[in-house]
């Protein structure tokens, strides 16, 4: 039986000394936790200095598997599971969102959603329902849940997404499939395929999603805080 948890939570890094003018948050794959993709905040705080980042853990544990957590079952591993996947799991982080934003006093605009495998299920599946479009998504070695319901998006906005040459979890033709259906959706998407990189995150990935989003996140000065 799959145990759910409570409210969202995880570790999160605060900016130094600093009122936070961006909130990113990390959404870790399929059993893992938030202490996986947390040390990403402390290697991109040298771009985004202003920036507070988050990683909640996911709300389900796995059976059999002590301390990993999943946002949803994998069972079938097929399309429609994706799908009807983070469709359940989007009210909760929903509601998680919005807290956080709240906490941070920040506008809408000043949220980047950062996905790895499952997480970016969860992050592209969310941020492009959002009322308001977060200022990016990025998404590590996923896919893109349910390309053909694109038309019940809410949000358009930029995305990066980066992906293992080799990776044989999730193979690089999802990260293909995601790019030309976002773009077909009027999404602007940019794309990378790391060489020789399996199911993954590598140092230029790293590299490359820092500089995407403190581009995302730049605005004239106080135009991201909510009032």
């Amino acid at each position: 039986m799959v145990a759910t948890t409570g409210q969202l939570d995880g570790p999160r890094l605060e900016p130094r000394g600093r009122q936070a003018s961006a909130l990113v948050v990390l959404l870790h794959g399929y059993g893992a936790n938030g202490d996986d993709l947390i040390a990403l905040g402390d290697g991109w705080r040298q771009w985004l200095p202003d920036a507070a980042f988050v990683a909640p853990n996911a709300p389900q544990t796995i059976p059999g598997m002590h301390g990993a957590l999943q946002w949803f079952a994998l069972t079938l591993r097929d399309p429609g599971e994706y799908l009807r996947g983070v469709t359940a799991a989007q009210p909760a982080l929903d509601r998680f969102l919005d807290a956080e934003l709240a906490r941070y006093r920040l506008a809408p605009n000043r949220l980047v959603l950062v996905g790895f495998s499952q997480g970016t299920m969860m992050a592209l599946h969310v941020g492009l329902r959002r009322p308001a479009a977060p200022a990016g998504i990025v998404g590590y070695s996923g896919l893109l849940a349910g390309p053909d319901r694109l038309g019940e998006t809410m949000a358009r906005p930029p995305v990066l997404l980066i992906h293992g040459e080799t990776d044989d979890l999730i193979p690089v033709e999802a990260l293909h499939a995601g790019r030309e259906a976002l773009a077909s959706a009027g999404v602007p998407v940019e794309w990378h395929v790391r060489p020789g990189l399996g199911h993954g995150i590598d140092a230029e990935g790293q590299f490359m999603a820092a500089h995407f989003i403190a581009r995302c996140c730049t605005v004239e000065p106080n135009k991201g805080r909510a009032p």
